[in-house]
């Protein structure tokens, strides 16, 4: 029997495992793959909308039509724009009629996110690299928090799991690992650690139902942590991407002019846009076709631990069967290992 956690409880799930949302990866099979394995599947509008063709509400209908499991809905809510957040307004009233109950919310104040649902009794974490982005999400009146340490893909924050873990821990809210988990041992040693739940995300990259190009794939079975690099130049803050040979040629670090707009307020803004604009069609490009274009794979330190790829419901089976081998009690009761 699989141990039962606080977040398994809650969102009504057999695994406490998330499968994260990343642009552009989370293509509607593969959210609904992992929800319907027994984890949960993040959809990440943009992913669903610009790299793979959706109307928001008809992909959120077609991962229904895929599973009867709960699905869950990232949404950044930084105010870049009036433009954006009335896009992400949108998403989340869709969200809600097409009965999402499980948000995860990055960047910006999450608190009118959690005015909005908390009547309809959705549960929402917030993403956090550290305390201090903890406690203003606290704040905010979110349930819980993705907490995302300095080996996970894409933008990582500066701590160990474990001292994200401790300094975290004392809010009081459950915690969910992510980042740098790659094996199933992994996976169970997050949870006795005293995770309520881990995210993978660069895992379910390197699995049958993820429509990332076969090269991406390959370069996630064939990287080890060595490989693994943080590049200024994706959206003006280090992002971790695995090193090509595209990337050994432009390098990682912003160039002068750019790290000097980087440094002001008033510009800081301007130069974040015009990288992500870039990245956003580079991206997409480097995961629908491969080593061709401009290559960026995006990738944690997970890599470590990934030999092949699989199925979704191997990579589920074979966590829940390494938590199930860890204890028979509830996660509560774990012994707890360093991570």
């Amino acid at each position: 029997m699989i141990p039962q956690t606080e977040f398994t409880r809650t969102l009504g799930i057999e695994v406490p495992l998330i499968c994260g949302a990343m642009y552009p990866c989370s293509n509607p099979e593969l959210v609904a793959a992992v929800s319907e394995a027994g984890g949960i599947g993040i959809v990440q509008p943009l992913s669903l909308t610009y790299v793979h063709g959706y109307d928001f509400r008809a992909g959120l209908k077609y991962i229904r039509s895929l599973t009867q499991k709960p699905v869950g809905v990232n949404l950044i809510i930084e105010q870049s724009s009036r433009k954006y957040i009335e896009r992400v307004r949108e998403w989340l009233e869709i969200s809600l009629e097409e009965q999402v109950s499980f948000f995860v919310t990055a960047l910006g104040n999450p608190r009118w996110v959690v005015e909005r649902t908390r009547p309809a009794g959705v549960t929402v974490y917030h993403d956090v690299t550290s305390r201090k982005w903890a406690e203003k999400a606290l704040d905010g009146g979110v349930d819980g928090f993705i907490c995302v340490n300095n080996r996970a893909g894409g933008h990582a924050g500066d701590l160990s799991p474990r001292q994200l873990l401790d300094e975290i821990a004392p809010l009081g809210k459950p915690l969910v690992c992510a980042g740098g988990i790659g094996s199933p041992d992994e996976f169970a040693e997050a949870i006795a650690s005293g995770y309520v739940a881990v995210q993978l995300g660069t895992r379910f990259i390197a699995t049958a139902e993820c429509t990332a190009h076969a090269d991406y794939k390959a370069a996630i079975v064939q990287a080890g942590e060595q490989d693994i690099v943080l590049s200024e130049k994706i959206s003006g803050v280090p992002v971790s991407i695995i090193k090509t040979p595209y990337i050994e040629r432009v390098g990682t670090k912003a160039g002068p002019l750019a790290r000097w707009l980087l440094r002001w307020h008033k510009t800081k803004h301007w130069m974040r846009t015009f990288y992500s604009l870039q990245s956003i069609w580079k991206l997409k490009r480097a995961s629908m076709q491969g080593l061709t274009y401009k290559d960026i794979f995006q990738a944690g330190k997970s890599v470590a631990g990934i030999e092949s790829v699989q199925t979704v419901a191997e990579i589920v089976a074979a966590c829940a069967g390494a938590l199930s081998g860890s204890s028979g009690k509830d996660s509560g009761a774990t012994v707890h290992h360093e991570l």
